[in-house]
């Protein structure tokens, strides 16, 4: 594996460009990231546009994985929580190029996201994923704790249902 570089994601029109089409693919492979397919290009920015725009506003943390100078995964660390969850903070969008996947970058995405939440001083960590063709492996490998699982969720992104499954870690402190 070429060496990963993961560092926070600011808004760039390049950078949105790249986004959006990761996004796109990851939808077009059955990524179960809140989209159904085929997503539009345009949509795919709108997303990232205010994404970036929530992180520029310290609402949450967007995380690039690169392999050289090439965007191959990205995750997000929520931390807009309600006044009575100062403490927590959120997973969310963690996707990985198809071509890159099982090599670690997700973990290491995993592992930013969490030392970030822990620098902010959370001490728990929340994120659901795909009953089916999700990330629960993942997620169970470092340290999460299943809570459990809601059927029929929310549309795959090719149609029919598939539950998803909470999870959850204490960290720092």
């Amino acid at each position: 594996m070429s060496t990963i570089h993961i560092r926070p994601l600011a808004a760039a029109p390049a950078l949105i460009e790249t986004l959006a089409g990761l996004l796109v693919e990851v939808v077009a492979q059955g990524g179960s990231v809140g989209f159904m397919h085929p997503l539009a290009s345009s949509d795919a920015r709108d997303f990232w546009e205010r994404a970036l725009q929530a992180a520029a506003d310290g609402q949450r943390i967007v995380f690039g994985a690169f392999e050289g100078d090439q965007l191959v995964a990205t995750v997000s660390l929520m931390l807009d929580c309600p006044p009575n969850q100062p403490h927590r903070a959120e997973i969310a969008k963690m996707m990985t190029l198809p071509r890159c996947r099982g090599r670690g970058i997700a973990a290491a995405l995993l592992q930013a996201a969490e030392a970030a939440a822990v620098a902010r001083g959370k001490t728990l960590l929340v994120l659901d994923t795909a009953s089916e063709g999700g990330a629960a492996g993942l997620y169970a490998k470092h340290g999460f704790t299943l809570a459990g699982e809601i059927p029929d969720y929310a549309l795959k992104p090719q149609g029919g249902l598939t539950g998803t499954l909470l999870y959850w870690k204490r960290i720092g402190a």
